[in-house]
């Protein structure tokens, strides 16, 4: 696998032992997502909650991505080179203000 590729997460995100946000990659390893140093067991379980109740609605995004990618990709622009326009295009549309207005 090449180093600029993402890696897909194998399974959920989960809390590790030292509070990080951290899931399984499809290459084996662990990736640590988001710190919570601060974080009491009764937020970590807030956060899991809302992340358990939002994976209906990550299915379904991954699959509309997934179909993005299947429509867009072809000769003139290959699959990896659609998956970082796709991830750059969403990172740069979800930074900035007015995301809460997303329902």
């Amino acid at each position: 696998m090449e180093d600029d590729q993402p890696i897909t997460p194998h399974a959920g995100p989960i809390f590790d032992a030292d509070g990080n946000l951290t899931y399984v990659g499809d290459d084996g390893r662990r990736y640590v997502v988001a710190a919570m140093p601060d974080a009491d067991e009764r937020q970590v379980d807030q956060v899991m909650d809302r992340l358990r109740r939002g994976n209906a609605l990550f299915n379904r995004l991954e699959l509309l991505a997934r179909q993005w990618l299947e429509q867009v990709s072809g000769a003139e622009l290959d699959r990896p080179a659609a998956l970082a326009l796709l991830l750059t295009t969403l990172e740069t549309s979800l930074e900035g203000e007015g995301c809460d207005d997303i329902s």
